[in-house]
């Protein structure tokens, strides 16, 4: 199970293999072909309410890696389409956040690749 990590401000690239946006909402100024997403995963994003409370404010970081873990094991048949997926083939889960460290998308591949 190979999954990449690539902001949606990146150009594609041939070695992204299957491009999955895991965003709730798409990637502000951004065209859908210059995105070039093959599917679109808003269902395993974090809720707009957490996402609100969270508002990218690292002092909340832990609590909002927790909270997001609980919403996926919440949410089960959005990630067993999404693993299921994933095992087709290499992908990068495409993301908007600027800070590449702290980020949904980060917890949500070790989330689907069994790690803590």
């Amino acid at each position: 199970m190979k999954i990449q990590l690539k902001r949606a401000y990146k150009p594609p690239e041939k070695q992204d293999g299957t491009r999955l946006l895991v965003e709730r909402l798409w990637p502000r100024g951004l065209t859908k072909e210059k995105a070039a997403i093959d599917e679109w995963f808003k269902d395993v994003a974090p809720s707009q309410e957490l996402r609100k409370w969270y508002a990218h404010d690292l002092k909340k970081w832990e609590a909002f890696r927790r909270r997001y873990l609980d919403e996926l094991r919440g949410n089960p048949e959005a990630v067993s389409r999404l693993r299921e997926r994933v095992k087709a083939g290499p992908v990068t889960f495409v993301f908007a956040a600027q800070d590449e460290e702290h980020n949904s998308a980060l917890i949500l591949k070790k989330f689907i690749e069994g790690k803590r």
